[in-house]
């Protein structure tokens, strides 16, 4: 759900997201002194990197994920800058009733090798939204997850992998679980399931982590991209 022309101040923000739930501190990001829940997505015109530029779920590597979150944008390049999103109801719903038993069971090991400390370093270097390179691994386990997922308040079946952190089924190797994830994660963005929000100053975006895909476009150079967000906890998949 999108609104627009909205003033926020972070505690606003905060408020918003907290009548849904409680808020989650990013695990890997640097955080807010004063606001840690309020996640600070940001590029400068001199970077050449972008948080969230590949189709992902929020943080799907712990035991459990984000409910949602509410992205509040405050200063917007010109041009570009827009986020996709791909519906994980229409792509499950897509898919074959062969494809469908198969899956049916199926769990997928969710890890979060993208924002490693082992790599925080080189990141770092392109980003204006910095990593934390003293995190502790231990701090945030492997999950596993099914790979359809049950929304508890409609029933809905939603497709639940993600490039980002879904690299094997459980009780499989990466080699064996590639052909079939590289099937549905190609599969789980088609053109037919996404739609595209063009930013302006003051829009916000809130959409459910459990059964959308985003991704944040990189076609803004030497331009500003300035968004704050909050993430609202959720439960375990069933």
């Amino acid at each position: 759900i999108f609104f627009r022309d909205q003033t926020l101040t972070e505690e606003q923000h905060m408020a918003f997201g907290q009548r849904f739930g409680t808020l989650n501190v990013h695990p890997r990001y640097v955080s807010l002194a004063d606001n840690p829940e309020v996640f600070q997505i940001r590029k400068d015109p001199g970077s050449s990197k972008v948080v969230g530029g590949i189709w992902h779920q929020d943080l799907t590597h712990l035991p459990e994920p984000p409910l949602g979150s509410i992205l509040y944008a405050l200063e917007t390049p010109p041009v570009g800058g827009d986020t996709l999103f791909a519906n994980q109801y229409m792509a499950y719903e897509s898919l074959s009733d062969g494809m469908k038993q198969m899956l049916a069971g199926l769990r997928a090991v969710h890890d979060n090798r993208i924002q490693s400390p082992k790599i925080a370093q080189a990141k770092n270097a392109d980003m204006t939204t910095k990593l934390r390179d003293d995190a502790d691994e231990a701090e945030e386990p492997e999950s596993v997850h099914p790979v359809v997922l049950t929304r508890p308040e409609t029933g809905l079946k939603a497709l639940y992998v993600n490039s980002g952190r879904s690299h094997r089924f459980a009780d499989m190797t990466e080699e064996e679980s590639r052909p079939l994830l590289d099937y549905l994660i190609e599969h789980s963005h088609k053109p037919e399931f996404t739609c595209r929000f063009r930013w302006r100053d003051g829009s916000v975006a809130f959409w459910d982590n459990r059964c959308l895909l985003h991704r944040a476009l990189n076609d803004y150079p030497n331009h500003k991209r300035y968004m704050n967000r909050v993430t609202v906890n959720g439960a375990r998949p069933v």
